[in-house]
């Protein structure tokens, strides 16, 4: 129960803002259990996060059942699809969105092992996806960029909702908008990641046929 009740109040108010008496209170607990079981608020706030990113990625796993060795295109939507439905999922308990919404603007020091356990494994999904789009041997910097761009995606629609659903009243964000919008950030983001691709082999070519400094150099010499 004060697992469930933390993550309420965490989601609410924010880290700082939460209440050890509070969450006591909503989980009918007395003072005294969240030192009993977890040692102080850090500690519970650490558990929480960890349970509520478990929970959301077992409901929603970044392949979705997508079969291993599928096409990279499949993978991509189904990581993206991912994303959103983690994000929101409007449950009466799936606290993960607010919660690293929160996590993102205002830092604590849970944010270094939400990195290290969850963010970093869910980046080099997301970056072997890429880089096996993009063809060849795409440098480590055109990866990262691209990845980034299809998570930004994603969390536009969740970070700036108050102001999308103002600016546009039929955006619901409900299941069947949410896969809508999968569909259309995979096929955005593929069509901009093939261009990305492709500008990096016309680099490639052209560095190919540019003869070097050093070769201009021996070439002028032999004359």
């Amino acid at each position: 129960m004060l697992i469930e009740a933390g993550g309420a109040v965490f989601a609410e108010v924010g880290f700082h803002n939460a209440t050890v008496r509070e969450i006591c209170r909503r989980a009918g607990a007395n003072i005294a259990a969240v030192n009993y079981h977890f040692g102080d608020k850090d500690a519970l706030y650490r558990e929480v996060l960890a349970y509520y990113q478990g929970r959301a990625l077992q409901k929603y796993p970044l392949d979705l059942g997508v079969r291993p060795g599928a096409p990279a295109t499949e993978r991509l939507r189904a990581f993206v699809r991912s994303f959103l439905l983690r994000i929101f999922d409007h449950s009466s308990d799936a606290w993960h969105g607010k919660l690293i919404s929160r996590e993102m603007i205002d830092p604590t020091s849970a944010l270094d092992a939400i990195v290290v356990e969850r963010i970093r494994p869910q980046a080099q999904h997301l970056g072997g996806i890429v880089r096996e789009l993009l063809g060849g041997e795409p440098d480590v910097e055109t990866v990262r960029l691209c990845s980034f761009s299809v998570v930004s995606q994603c969390l536009f629609y969740h970070h700036c909702q108050p102001v999308v659903c103002r600016l546009f009243p039929e955006q619901k964000f409900s299941p069947e908008q949410v896969e809508k919008l999968a569909d259309h950030i995979t096929s955005f983001s593929l069509a901009a990641i093939k261009a990305c691709s492709r500008r990096g082999n016309e680099a490639d070519a052209k560095r190919a046929t540019t003869p070097s400094a050093s070769s201009r150099r021996r070439l002028r010499a032999s004359r």
